[in-house]
């Protein structure tokens, strides 16, 4: 292959990762890689334009903006003035370059260094001085969507000016503080829904809500950092337009400074980047716009971008320290995994100080030892993950780290598993893992009984209540003593988390084998089973009689038939499936009756939270319409139902081209039959 054939390859290939993640991000308000590695990709990109003017395309991402206007959320509005992107740059050097560039031409010029937002732009217009629209970058060029109802809970927008300007819109960035971040997660958690990645996403989805009661809730949080259009009223700079924001209420960027040199600049942002982890949001960065309007005009944009402003994204932040130990904890399938303790470090606003080591190939490839000083940070600026090891700074004295063959918890024996780097402890009665198998069918994918979470179970585990999830449904012969010792809560609360394990009994019998934790048997493939089989007994039947009738179902492969067949083959399951038939729990349902055929032969995926459907009645729709539900996404899968917190099926689903439906979008093929189109 020629250079310039190379070239023309990577050229292709860095375009086609750009879009894709550029999307996620813009669009889907979330990201698969930091947005560091997405600066880098983009860097690289512009150098080879550079060196290769004549490969550039008119639809490069170096020559287009952001995201796209997504027709589902809400009413496409034209941009009055474009919401360009800002060019970024990465470098002392290239700070110097752009303000010296701009002193040539205006030896008089100002620079306003203020913190960029990590948000979600929007735009705010206001007609006669009062709030008429809300919009928000969309393409960035040509429209946006309107999400005025949702900016109207926000209460940084101001919805009346002082001053009844005949038009007056500005632009800033909705964030969502960490504080505020912190209890939405924790109120997903306790619904039982995914959490959120981090407030970037949260703030995005939030304002893209159908119901702006949602929105309220989440108490979301503006900036406004710049003046886009004003009828009325003549501004000279940035400066005099924040006064006047200000003196209306307009909340605009804090913190901000004017410089006159590339020296004064660089000491600001410097200053920005040593407090950005105490800040009580996020920053992607910091912006260094020119002050005068009218130098603004003459400088001009590009088809990106204003040649009057950069962005400086600072270097994901790392920090030192000290590896003191790897714990290993013990899973509900007895995976055993290492985790890194290290003294505590501040990232991104946040007392860190333990991640993840994953398995024993991943200690090996980083010769990771116990005493080493390494180097942490947050990939995506969420997750912490350990970057290196500080060779020149190990002791003398360290060895190579070893999982034991021996579980960290019971003692039994522990053996690395053929083609994985997972070690598993061989003991089924393992306290670990009964405790993790108990959460799990106690869990909102299983058997959902509201109130028994991990501290209750693990403390009716280790007080001897229960050895395994028949035993819960025996736990009413024991609520004198409950009650008396308080050990789930008082009386109230005692009996609640009785009366909720009483009501599981009658679940449909695909959250029981949720719940049982057979290998490769999650809700969609039990819901699958059960569609077939219709209960479990006819299951553990044709587990012994016919498992060719198990293979036949889709989505289940040889391996998750003979698990199943091991499973249902074993002495103790069988006895543990006796005691819950005797406690009265359901094994039997029936199959969902067709009312229409028109998802006949087409096979659905499900993820995120829908507005008005649970994810069971989603698949209960679907099936009753013909579709098949899987759990995984596949190039086999027809389409993707997605809601909000949709995570890695979007990603890989939008990998693969397959289609993407919300709720309204499922309901309206549905619709299409009974209209008889």
């Amino acid at each position: 292959m020629s250079k310039i054939d190379e070239v023309k390859t990577e050229l292709s290939e860095l375009r086609r990762k750009i879009r894709k993640y550029s999307k996620q991000y813009y669009d889907d308000n979330e990201s698969e890689i930091s947005d560091y590695d997405f600066d880098m990709l983009m860097m690289r990109l512009k150098k080879l334009e550079a060196a290769y003017p004549e490969l550039i395309t008119k639809n490069s991402p170096t020559r287009t903006v952001g995201g796209s206007a997504q027709r589902e959320v809400g009413l496409l509005v034209p941009h009055d003035v474009p919401m360009l992107s800002l060019q970024d740059v990465f470098s002392e050097e290239e700070i110097h370059a752009f303000v010296d560039n701009v002193l040539a031409h205006f030896p008089a010029a100002e620079f306003v260094v203020e913190e960029k937002i990590d948000g979600l732009s929007l735009a705010l217009r206001y007609e006669n001085g009062v709030l008429a629209r809300a919009i928000t970058r969309g393409d960035g060029i040509v429209q946006g969507e309107d999400v005025t109802a949702n900016a109207r809970v926000i209460d940084d927008v101001v919805q009346k000016l002082h001053d009844a300007l005949p038009y007056f819109e500005v632009r800033g960035e909705v964030y969502m503080k960490r504080a505020a971040f912190a209890e939405v997660n924790e109120r997903q958690e306790l619904l039982g829904l995914k959490p959120f990645a981090n407030p970037r996403n949260c703030a995005a989805g939030t304002l893209r809500q159908l119901d702006s009661r949602i929105t309220k809730e989440r108490r979301l949080s503006m900036f406004v950092f710049n003046l886009q259009r004003s009828d009325g009223r003549v501004f000279s700079s940035h400066t005099e337009a924040y006064a006047f924001m200000q003196s209306q209420g307009i909340k605009t960027i804090a913190n901000y400074r004017v410089c006159r040199t590339a020296d004064a600049v660089w000491a600001a942002i410097e200053e920005i980047g040593v407090r950005r982890g105490s800040l009580p949001y996020d920053i992607d960065g910091a912006v260094v716009k020119v002050n005068s309007f009218a130098m603004r005009e003459e400088l001009g944009v590009t088809a990106k971008a204003p040649r009057w402003a950069i962005a400086y994204k600072y270097p994901p932040e790392e920090k030192e320290t000290v590896l003191r130990d790897i714990e290993l904890s013990v899973g509900r399938t007895g995976r055993i995994t290492p985790t890194a303790v290290f003294d505590p470090v501040g990232l991104c606003g946040t007392r860190v100080e333990r991640a993840t080591l994953h398995n024993q190939d991943y200690i090996d490839s980083l010769d990771i030892r116990i005493g080493d000083t390494i180097l942490v940070y947050k990939s995506g600026e969420i997750i912490p993950r350990v970057k290196a090891v500080l060779k020149d700074k190990r002791p003398q004295n360290s060895r190579p780290y070893v999982i034991p063959d021996v579980c960290p918890v019971c003692g039994a024996h522990a053996v690395r598993e053929a083609d994985t780097a997972d070690m598993r402890c061989q003991n089924p009665v393992c306290p670990a893992q009964i405790e993790n198998h108990l959460l799990n069918f106690v869990s909102r994918s299983a058997m959902d009984i509201k109130g028994l979470g991990a501290a209750a179970v693990i403390a009716l585990v280790h007080a001897g209540y229960i050895h395994d999830v028949a035993d819960i449904f025996s736990l009413h012969e024991h609520r004198e003593e409950l009650v008396a010792s308080g050990l789930i809560g008082r009386a109230k609360s005692v009996d609640q988390r009785l009366a909720a394990i009483e009501a599981s009994k009658q679940n449909p019998p695909e959250r029981l084998l949720t719940g049982l934790g057979i290998a490769g048997i999650g809700r969609a493939a039990a819901a699958a089973l059960m569609q077939e089989f219709s209960s479990i007994d006819a299951l553990q039947e044709a587990a012994h009689e016919s498992p060719e009738r198990i293979l036949a179902v889709p989505d289940m492969g040889e391996i998750t038939v003979q698990k199943l067949t091991e499973f249902f083959s074993s002495a103790s399951a069988c006895a543990l499936l006796d005691r819950l038939r005797a406690a009265g729990v359901n094994f039997a349902g029936t199959r969902t009756e067709r009312v229409g055929e028109a998802l006949a032969g087409k096979s659905f995926v499900i993820t995120g939270t829908l507005p008005t459907l649970s994810r069971e009645e989603c698949s209960a729709l679907i099936t009753a319409h013909g579709g098949l539900v899987k759990g995984s996404v596949s190039k086999k899968t027809d389409y993707l139902v997605a809601g909000e917190a949709a995570g890695s099926k979007l990603k890989k689903a939008e990998d693969l081209g397959i289609p993407v439906l919300d709720e309204a979008a499922l309901h309206a093929m549905i619709s299409e039959e009974k209209d008889g189109v």
